[in-house]
C-alpha cells in the first residue's frame, strides 16, 4: 500500500461523508422531502432511487448509524484495492439497487447501508479470491468490526430496508468474484 493510496482513499471517504451528511442537512433545512427519491420498487419513478438512494437518509439515527461504517469501509475499499474501489462502488449501488427495485417490499429505500454491505461482502469476499496474507487479514478485520451486519439482512424490522442490506452484501460478493483477477497483487518485474 502506499502513501499515494491511503491520502487518496482518504480523500474519497471523507468527501463521501461529506455529501452524505450535506444532503442531510439540506433536507431538513429545505422545504423538499429528499425521501421520495429513494427507490420505489417497480415504479418507473423509484429508478431515479438507483443513483440518489445511498445519499439519502431518513432521520438523524438513520445517517449516524451509517456514518462509522460507511467512512471505515470506504477508506479501507480504496486504501487497500485503489484499482476496483469505483468500480465496487459504482456497481456495488446499481446492482444492489436493481435487485432492490426488482424485489424489494413496497416502499421507499434510502440510505448508505446497501453500499455498506456491498463493500463489508466485497472486501471479506475478496479476501478469499485475492489469496494473498494483506487481503486475508483484512478479510479477517471486516468480519471482526462487522460481522454484526449479518443480523441485517434478516426482515426482522420493518422499517430497515433488510432487502437493501442483502441485495447489497450480494451485490458486493458478486464483484469481488468478477474482479477477483484484478486483486491479486502484481507481480514485481
Amino acid at each position: 500500500m502506499k502513501r499515494n493510496d491511503i491520502i487518496n482513499a482518504l480523500k474519497i471517504a471523507l468527501g463521501f461523508f461529506a455529501i452524505i451528511w450535506v444532503v442531510y442537512l439540506i433536507d431538513l433545512i429545505l422545504p423538499v422531502n429528499f425521501s421520495e427519491f429513494g427507490i420505489i420498487p417497480r415504479t418507473f419513478s423509484g429508478l431515479i432511487g438507483l443513483f440518489f438512494a445511498p445519499f439519502i437518509h431518513g432521520n438523524f439515527v438513520h445517517i449516524l448509524s451509517n456514518s462509522l461504517p460507511f467512512l471505515v469501509l470506504t477508506f479501507t475499499l480504496f486504501a487497500f484495492y485503489p484499482r476496483v474501489g469505483w468500480i465496487v462502488v459504482v456497481f456495488g449501488v446499481v446492482i444492489g439497487g436493481v435487485m432492490v427495485w426488482l424485489m424489494g417490499r413496497g416502499g421507499n429505500h434510502v440510505g448508505a447501508s446497501g453500499l455498506i454491505y456491498s463493500m463489508a461482502a466485497f472486501l471479506v469476499a475478496a479476501g478469499f479470491y485475492a489469496r494473498s496474507f494483506k487481503a486475508i487479514v483484512i478479510s479477517i478485520i471486516v468480519i471482526f468490526l462487522y460481522g454484526g451486519l449479518v443480523w441485517g439482512v434478516l426482515p426482522t424490522r420493518t422499517w430497515v430496508s433488510w432487502e437493501g442490506h442483502l441485495f447489497g452484501a450480494v451485490a458486493g460478493v458478486l464483484l469481488a468474484f468478477l474482479l477477483k483477477n484484478r486483486l491479486k497483487p502484481k507481480k514485481a518485474e
